[in-house]
């Protein structure tokens, strides 16, 4: 193949397109449990997730919800992914074996933000959140009915595989993915006389983008390693449906999302979608939740 600007040019659109169809060859789990929050600075703050609004009898003047001060801030990164293609590819006219390539680095970047989330996840029993205790801990502090500050948990620990039931109906979910540049366009340096081309014969494709990914409120999501079973799932249960906020006030939340490994799937499918146990028994649990298979969290 001769190399000139039109070939270059070519191959280029045949790159792109092949990185394209990666983009849209599957679908992405994240914003099942996590709300995508767009960034337009270096970092963002969340101290309002200290603070959440409610509505009260207009009776005199105004209460103004001031955010509480927490001070939780997430700093965008940086990340990248780039595919050199051998000027000797070129000449002997060998560039379908990079179509495959570029559509699998499509695909990575599409997956990319769920596996930023999913580890994260798994990272909650021992990363903090914005009230400054692990997302799953057993002494988040919240103001009782009387002011005074109690314990309250989201965790019954454990040592097996991480298991998670949430509501993830609310506007923010539990999970906040904050996205500055999406990881959409394939960008290439593939001029003659570029130093990569010049020092290296290789032209180069790439992709990049910023995020980041931290916590929302722990309220809307049980963390265990104990094992899966109809007992522990309906301590999650109880334990989110009874959540409050700060002087007592009902959360109104309802899990209906249990977030598992594939060596949980069994177990979560026999306590949220058989409707007989116990060789005939009526599954109070049956249709409760609907069961997510993460292979992320394998």
């Amino acid at each position: 193949m001769e190399i000139n600007h039109a070939t270059l040019r070519s191959a280029g659109v045949g790159f792109n397109a092949a990185f394209q169809r990666g983009l849209t060859s599957g679908s992405s789990l994240k914003d099942r449990i996590a709300t995508t929050v767009r960034s337009t600075t270096k970092s963002n703050e969340y101290g309002w997730l200290g603070k959440v609004p409610r509505f009260r009898e207009w009776i005199g003047d105004r209460v103004i919800n001031a955010l509480a001060k927490h001070g939780y801030t997430l700093t965008n990164r940086s990340f990248e992914n780039t595919i050199g293609v051998d000027r000797d590819d070129f000449d002997d006219d060998n560039l379908g074996i990079y179509g495959p390539l570029f559509e699998e680095m499509g695909a990575a970047a599409l997956i990319f933000p769920d596996e930023l989330i999913f580890e994260l996840l798994k990272l909650g029993f021992s990363t903090n959140c914005y009230d400054g205790q692990y997302f799953f801990d057993t002494d988040h502090p919240v103001l009782d009915i009387n002011g005074k500050v109690i314990s309250v948990a989201n965790t019954d620990g454990g040592t097996g595989p991480a298991w998670f039931l949430m509501d993830a109906s609310r506007p923010l979910r539990p999970l906040i993915y904050q996205e500055r540049k999406p990881f959409t366009n394939l960008i290439r340096k593939d001029k003659e006389d570029d130093d990569n081309v010049f020092f290296r014969k290789e032209f180069l494709y790439g992709a990049d983008g910023r995020c980041q990914v931290g916590f929302g409120f722990w309220q809307q999501a049980w963390g265990s390693k104990q094992p899966l079973n109809a007992e522990t799932y309906e301590t999650a249960r109880v334990a989110i449906g009874g959540m409050k906020g700060d002087f007592g006030r009902p959360l109104n939340l309802n899990p209906r999302l249990l977030v598992v490994p594939p060596a949980l799937e069994g177990a979560a499918r026999a306590i949220v979608a058989s409707a007989l146990v116990n060789g005939g028994e009526s599954n109070k649990w049956a249709g409760t939740a609907e069961v997510l298979v993460v292979p992320l969290l394998a």
